[in-house]
């Protein structure tokens, strides 16, 4: 039987070739973009990590576990080794008064073409990154990305200081009012999002994903994830694999089966640099999808680690390397 999952993902990258309008964007890669792009995922149907490339589930798992935690420093990443949110940590490093290294002006782009300069930001990169694992009063400086999403769904202020735990609430209201339309977990905050990623700001980046809701009917949960741009090769291929396991854990936790991730992009594009690779992967077949395996004796969401998940019967093509756009 198709992969009807994957292919569905395939499909949009494909309409973003054939529709896509070419647009300047904020770090001056350049893309070529659509507005406003719906997928729905059946998650009885396998877990869609997809197959026509290799995606390495600890990476999306390990980032997951950190947003549930409420942690925003890169420390726990780092010590999972999942680097997946380095250059933004790096990017307020390099920028402050306290480096006094080689000049990192625009390292996301010169690494791409000076050979040269990439030997010398790895060798800097890696040297912040082991910093960050060692140093506790250096991490808690330039580990920590502010106020971004693990701090928004444990740890919302309200205007009276008051924190609010967002995904503990809506877990709650899914075992004590079904029904509700209210199960909403917002992670956009606009005091925070003002010149998010400046020097001195509150947050490294504002959210991509900016908002979900849970839905229950027979017995199932769903989840709708609204995302404000999507990096739609390395962002999207990410994102529907952390939600649908977001959903499994949610839906294990309250006594539920998993239904639909629903997913709408509001900015989808590929990245200029990324044309060639998404073409390379849309020449391959989907292969069967792998299952998802949590460790049963775990209860609640806020108590699962790495070891608790498991991914059986993963066979994907080889992996297809792209740059990040920081």
């Amino acid at each position: 039987m198709e992969n009807e999952l994957e292919r569905t993902y395939l499909d949009f990258l494909q309409y973003i070739l054939d529709n896509g309008v070419k647009k300047e964007d904020r770090t001056g890669t350049g893309t070529i973009s659509i507005f406003g792009y719906q997928m729905r995922f059946d998650l009885s149907r396998g877990f869609p990590l997809f197959t026509t490339r290799r995606t390495p589930f600890r990476l999306i798992a390990s980032e997951l576990i950190w947003f549930i935690k409420g942690d925003t420093n890169i420390r726990y990443l780092l010590q999972h080794n999942n680097h997946i949110w380095d250059e933004w940590a790096f990017k307020k490093w390099v920028e402050s008064d306290d480096y006094q290294g080689p000049d990192m002006t625009d390292f996301g782009r010169r690494c791409l073409v000076d050979v040269e300069f990439n030997e010398l930001y790895e060798k800097e990169l890696k040297n912040f990154c082991d910093r960050i694992l060692t140093d506790d009063d250096f991490s808690k400086k330039y580990g920590d990305l502010g106020n971004v999403y693990g701090k928004q769904w444990r740890r919302w202020r309200d205007s009276e200081g008051n924190e609010i735990d967002q995904l503990a609430d809506v877990i709650e209201q899914i075992k004590n009012n079904p029904d509700s339309r209210r199960l909403i977990v917002n992670a956009w905050n606009p005091e925070d999002v003002v010149n998010a990623g400046a020097k001195g700001s509150k947050a490294a980046l504002p959210p991509c994903h900016v908002l979900f809701q849970f839905y229950v009917a027979n017995g199932k949960l769903s989840c709708h994830l609204l995302q404000r741009s999507a990096d739609s090769l390395l962002g999207a291929n990410f994102n529907i694999p952390s939600y649908s396991l977001l959903t499994h854990l949610v839906a294990k936790e309250c006594g539920l089966q998993v239904g639909e991730f629903v997913y709408s992009i509001s900015d989808a594009h590929i990245y200029s640099n990324h044309i060639e690779q998404v073409k390379e992967q849309l020449s391959r077949v989907p292969r069967d999808l792998p299952t998802l395996i949590i460790n049963p004796e775990k209860k609640s969401i806020f108590d699962i680690e790495m070891e608790d998940l498991t991914i059986e019967g993963y066979n994907p093509h080889p992996a297809i390397k792209a740059p990040i756009a920081v």
